[in-house]
């Protein structure tokens, strides 16, 4: 879709900043695939400092309720500036929910705003929520040992 967009915008020679390097990518098979930013492996090749945040559907109300219980969500944080960096979602609803995690690095948005958001309850968006209290805990308790 947004390519079509774009080719729309160049053939009628109007101004566009072309395709954002923030492409979401969704696969959809039974359970949803989908991420959007960095992988693991990228950033280990990158010698880029991160910490990952996992939220498993089994831990949501939601996914209880959907009977979702392999579902998770896993965010990969900058240890030096705390911003999102990717965000990795398997599960129900999987291709929807990866637009947050967009929509905040897009904007570079840290882990601390998933922290203090507030998401509807019972949802699966909840999980951004559950994932961003754990890498922050795993970061403390880090920080804890260098002192």
């Amino acid at each position: 879709m947004e390519q079509g967009r774009l080719a729309a915008y160049h053939a009628f020679g109007e101004p566009t900043d072309g395709i954002t390097e923030l492409q979401p990518i969704g696969i959809y098979s039974i359970p949803e695939v989908s991420y959007v930013g960095a992988t693991e492996v990228e950033l280990t090749k990158s010698s880029i400092p991160y910490e990952v945040g996992v939220a498993r559907y089994r831990e949501l109300a939601r996914g209880q309720i959907a009977g979702d219980s392999y579902g998770m969500l896993k965010l990969l944080v900058s240890t030096e500036d705390l911003k999102l960096l990717g965000v990795h979602i398997f599960g129900t609803s999987a291709t929807e929910m990866v637009h947050i995690g967009q929509a905040v690095m897009g904007c570079g948005g840290s882990v601390e705003y998933l922290v203090d958001a507030v998401f509807n309850y019972p949802t699966f968006s909840e999980a951004y929520k559950n994932a961003a209290l754990d890498v922050m805990n795993k970061m403390r308790a880090l920080n804890q040992f260098r002192r």
